[in-house]
């Protein structure tokens, strides 16, 4: 089954944004580390961890999209999902000001 505009589209857009965040969740981690930026002590450990834990939440939301018969595009966004949830919270919670 071929992608439609609309989905092709979608999974373009989901996918850019994914990764305009990681860029600025990686720059922003450079910052911390080089001592530019404050960062948490525990930030390096949680970076390598997240990692991880997104791979696994993508793998089986993929698998259970292909279970349930779902199309590439349906494969695709369920495992671009818990990735992109992530790179925006990280996004989020590293350019809050530091209290």
């Amino acid at each position: 089954m071929f992608l439609t505009p609309f989905q092709a589209a979608r999974l373009a857009q989901e996918t850019g944004m994914m990764l305009a965040e990681a860029q600025m969740v990686i720059a922003m981690r450079m910052f911390g580390m080089a001592g530019l930026v404050p960062m948490s002590p525990r930030e390096p450990t949680r970076m390598v961890q997240e990692k991880a834990e997104a791979m696994m939440q993508a793998s089986k939301a993929a698998s259970r999209a292909m279970m349930s018969g779902g199309g590439a595009a349906s494969v695709a966004m369920a495992a671009l999902k818990p990735v992109r949830r992530r790179t925006r919270a990280n996004v989020k919670r590293l350019t809050k000001p530091a209290s």
